[in-house]
């Protein structure tokens, strides 16, 4: 009652309440246009989202250079002589698989070393030569129960990521250090099988990794 009469001192009510107070009229239809509170005069376009593919590109994602061109780069394979019928596996595998990526298996030149320890230095010097796009090093770093070959398998994994960082020449290791190693046909054809599957792979390393290079300039 009072919100209709108002209080004795004051001549004008008081407002309503706001369950009691009147809801607003609904806007007016807009005669033309897209307004905000009513239809259009017309029916609605859609349109549709915008590609990011726009232009041909994804943004974020660089080309390579278009003076790169894999078939012309040679590539440096240096092997441990030690279990050398299984670490040759590795070169198989790599070999034919940087040919179905579009190297040249022609334009990949091998080296021989006596064990994993030498792998670091040969890369090294071959990287200086300036005549590599990539060097790839590999070995089988066995337990022979005299040292802890643990040990040397860290030391040449170490030695090969310096000489990618110092030189500035990509260089993959196949280096592999299984737990125990028995001299038995269980574990000979087990690695000589798996060191071609590895040699692939380091071959997909390269390919990747001289592609993406390509695009840093």
């Amino acid at each position: 009652m009072l919100s209709r009469s108002g209080l004795p001192d004051r001549a004008e009510p008081l407002l309503p309440p706001a369950r009691l107070r009147r809801p607003r009229a609904p806007p007016r239809p807009s005669s033309g246009g897209r307004g905000r509170a009513g239809p259009t005069s017309g029916p609605r376009r859609t349109v549709p989202p915008r590609s990011r593919h726009a232009g041909g590109s994804v943004p974020g994602v660089s080309t390579p250079d278009p003076s790169f061109n894999a078939a012309d780069l040679r590539i440096a394979f240096v092997q441990a002589s030690w279990h050398h019928e299984i670490v040759d596996q590795a070169r198989v595998g790599f070999l034919e698989e940087i040919a179905e990526l579009g190297y040249s298996a022609d334009n990949v030149d091998g080296y021989t070393v006596p064990g994993a320890y030498e792998l670091p230095l040969h890369a090294q010097r071959l990287a200086r030569t300036g005549r590599y796009a990539a060097i790839v090093g590999a070995a089988l770093v066995v337990d022979g129960g005299i040292y802890r070959h643990d040990f040397v398998a860290a030391a040449v994994v170490d030695g090969l990521m310096r000489v990618q960082l110092d030189e500035g020449v990509p260089v993959f290791s196949v280096s592999l250090t299984p737990h125990h190693f028995h001299e038995h046909a269980e574990h000979i054809d087990y690695y000589t099988e798996h060191f071609v599957k590895k040699g692939k792979e380091a071959a997909r390393a390269v390919a990747t990794t001289l592609s993406s290079l390509a695009t840093i300039g």
